[in-house]
């Protein structure tokens, strides 16, 4: 039998934690949050795993769907913040780090499997570490978080994902022609450009603070 005090220990946090939520509501915050954008970003991080379990079963044709529906959804989770001006500072957040899972999942699993050169993946993960340390060092320095996404890594993921979508496609229908190593060259060039050019904005950032 639960003793006064342990009742109140019990108690007393599950109340306050319902009175959050229920202040939130009347907000409109938690609303706000799960608006269109901030749903497909969040389905396609619940993507990932399924994604990457489907490619170690070697359902080659259910890895293919998933990930055509998680590079969908980052098109249109974009799409749909602009129209409907539904920008919230949890998407900000949260669309980078679904594209850098996906990403950074699928050149790992890709590499395993000897479906694309290994340094091909040491780059793309390379400039997302440098990328997401920088981002910690310039928010420790300057207490910013904020930096403009430029056009080269806009470029290099659509490459990325184009390279990766080719491959999974070339899987399942073996008929189709290898990519050719000047695709993996220049998605790999454009990927260690668009790093460098965070990395510049970063100095430009730390040096006006």
């Amino acid at each position: 039998m639960l003793s006064p005090a342990r009742i109140k220990t019990v108690v007393y946090p599950a109340a306050f934690q319902y009175t959050i939520v229920r202040r939130a509501f009347q907000r409109g915050e938690v609303l706000r949050a799960l608006n269109i954008p901030n749903t497909l970003t969040m389905a396609r991080i619940v993507i990932i795993p399924v994604f990457a379990t489907a490619v170690l079963y070697r359902r080659y044709d259910y890895a293919l769907c998933l990930f055509a529906g998680a590079a969908l959804t980052d098109l249109l989770d974009g799409l749909a913040a602009r129209l409907t001006n539904q920008k919230t500072a949890l998407g900000t957040l949260l669309d980078p780090l679904a594209d850098k899972f996906l990403l950074v999942t699928s050149f790992v699993l890709f590499a395993v499997y000897g479906w694309i050169p290994k340094w091909l993946a040491i780059a793309v993960i390379s400039r997302d570490l440098v990328v997401v340390v920088g981002w910690l060092l310039l928010y420790l320095i300057t207490h910013n978080s904020r930096i403009e996404p430029v056009f080269t890594g806009k470029l290099a993921i659509a490459m990325q994902l184009v390279v990766l979508a080719y491959i999974l496609l070339r899987i399942n229908l073996p008929s189709l022609p290898p990519p050719p190593d000047l695709v993996f060259l220049l998605t790999a060039g454009v990927t260690a450009l668009s790093g460098l050019q965070y990395v510049y904005k970063g100095f430009m950032v730390t040096n006006a603070a």
